[in-house]
């Protein structure tokens, strides 16, 4: 009975050791795979930003879209001014014949000149539908393609997130070590140059 106790007493005792040095020796080994994956962590993070302004003035493609825009715009100028001058000559005309317009004459130029309104307004809507549609297909397409260069440059740069930047944007603060601007406009024009051949 005695030696019973006694055999009890070392395997507890034995039991005891071997808990407290895998307790021990466990947390050490959980804290030292955990501190190189935090500082990993910590010093892989990084940001880069890009200025649009720049983009937007040293970017070819860009200067080509916005060309196309402005020629879009100055065209539908045109064709609206050459509509307002001839609804202009046949107001002119009317108001010359005057008083001497019959009444039916009268009720004609009325219905004549609303309808002139009217296709005049409904042309001008048209026509800012199909500019404001064409700016946003090409602001897309400027888009993508800043996306698709950026995705390829950051495989080797591994920035978590690369931010635009506007002068009325939330940034308050930058540091230039990290604008990439010129890297992205002459990689972006690269590209350009390769594709416009």
């Amino acid at each position: 009975m005695k030696n019973i106790s006694i055999i009890l007493s070392v395997v507890s005792l034995l039991l005891i050791a071997t808990l407290f040095y895998l307790f021990y020796s466990g947390s050490a080994k959980t804290k030292s795979v955990t501190e190189p994956v935090e500082k990993q962590a910590a010093t892989s993070f990084r940001i880069a930003y890009f200025e649009i302004d720049s983009l937007e003035a040293h970017y070819g493609y860009f200067k080509e879209v916005l060309a196309q825009v402005n020629q879009k715009t100055n065209a539908m100028n045109v064709e609206l001014s050459g509509m307002e001058k001839s609804y202009q000559k046949k107001i002119a005309e009317w108001q010359k014949k005057g008083t001497t317009m019959s009444q039916a004459e009268s009720e004609q130029a009325q219905q004549e000149y609303a309808l002139m309104q009217q296709n005049y307004q409904s042309r001008k809507q048209s026509l800012q539908e199909e500019l404001f549609k064409q700016q946003e297909d090409l602001k897309s397409d400027i888009r993508k393609k800043i996306e698709a260069f950026l995705k390829e440059y950051n495989k080797q740069k591994n920035y978590s997130f690369i931010f635009a930047y506007e002068s009325n944007s939330f940034m308050y603060a930058r540091d230039t070590t990290y604008n990439i601007t010129r890297d992205l406009v002459d990689g972006l024009n690269a590209d350009y140059g390769k594709n416009k051949k």
